[in-house]
């Protein structure tokens, strides 16, 4: 039986939206039909195979014809062109990163800073991804002018004609479980946005006033050179953060060890972030006298120290059971 539910959902997974519950349903009515009352695994395989390749089958029920590279390649170039998307994408937003950790800010404003960041991501994204699409079909397209063959049967990944245990190579994702290459993208972004803030925290992070010019630069909030003394941990959680990524994208989905793998980095991070604010040196003086014009100390400073650290546990303790709630889903 799932066999036949992944035959079918490899034809619809091919078609319009709109239509695939109505052809699932006439699927599973005609090979229910074409099967013995007491059929087996081998009898099921029999009336696969005499219904075709799924991709043969979805082309007949389509309204246009699959002919931007052409049937016999054009599954197997989607398939690899939805493959290598995302692996460049990443590879592209890790050298971002890397460009973000080191890069000349200047005299920027923290939001000009984030634009600056998110934009170049986007950026690369799109670039790579049209390379990619420029490349990958004209290698297919070569390939298919070239291709001497007189069999035009549509080919798998695997440059193999299409048997039904093809089937069982399909892993079966469910969407509450299957992780969103967005989120994967986000999180390489917020990684390179953090670097860019940390490592330049004296340049960016402190208080501005409005002046006739627009936002002006007073004092620094954070001692640069108390941040920067902890850059082995601060290396630790962006490499760690980049291989979780990675990690996240070759799974495609949660499961209980990524679950626990993503627990333990929020653990590292809210244990770093702990240890970093607990520095009594990290506040500059320039800071401190300004709030104190503003706030007692003991007020602002004890309530915002207390305050951050509530929150970041809130958000990792959450994030967390989340993860292990949808690796536990079925």
């Amino acid at each position: 039986m799932e066999l036949i539910e992944l035959y079918i959902q490899e034809v619809t997974r091919r078609l319009p939206e709109k239509n695939r519950e109505d052809i699932a349903l006439e699927l599973q009515s005609t090979i229910e039909d074409m099967l013995p009352e007491d059929y087996n695994e081998q009898d099921v395989k029999e009336i696969l195979i005499k219904l075709g390749d799924p991709v043969t089958l979805a082309s007949g029920y389509r309204d246009r014809p699959m002919h931007l590279i052409g049937p016999r390649y054009y599954d197997v170039y989607v398939s690899l062109l939805k493959m290598i998307l995302p692996i460049a994408a990443v590879i592209s937003l890790i050298s971002l990163i890397g460009d973000s950790t080191f890069a000349n800010i200047g005299d920027k404003t923290v939001m000009e800073v984030i634009l600056r960041i998110i934009g170049k991501g986007i950026a690369g994204i799109i670039s790579t991804a049209i390379q990619v699409f420029f490349w990958l079909t004209l290698l297919f397209a070569l390939l298919e002018r070239t291709d001497t063959s007189k069999d035009h049967m549509p080919l798998t990944k695997g440059f193999k004609r299409w048997t039904p245990d093809d089937l069982k190579q399909i892993p079966n994702i469910s969407k509450k479980k299957a992780i969103p290459k967005v989120e994967i993208f986000g999180s390489l972004l917020g990684i390179a946005v953090f670097a860019a803030l940390y490592f330049n925290a004296s340049s960016l992070l402190g208080v501005y006033e409005t002046g006739k010019d627009g936002l002006h630069f007073v004092t620094p909030s954070f001692n640069q050179e108390v941040l920067n003394s902890y850059w082995p941990l601060i290396f630790s959680i962006i490499i760690l953060g980049v291989c979780l990524a990675i990690y996240k994208l070759l799974a495609g989905q949660w499961t209980k060890k990524l679950a626990w793998l993503h627990t333990c980095y929020q653990l590292l991070t809210t244990i770093t972030l702990i240890i970093i604010i607990s520095n009594p040196q990290l506040l500059t003086n320039e800071f401190i006298i300004y709030m104190t014009k503003l706030f007692p100390i003991d007020e602002w400073e004890g309530r915002i120290y207390w305050g951050i650290i509530l929150i970041s546990i809130f958000f990792a303790v959450f994030d967390s059971i989340q993860g292990f709630r949808k690796g536990k889903t079925r």
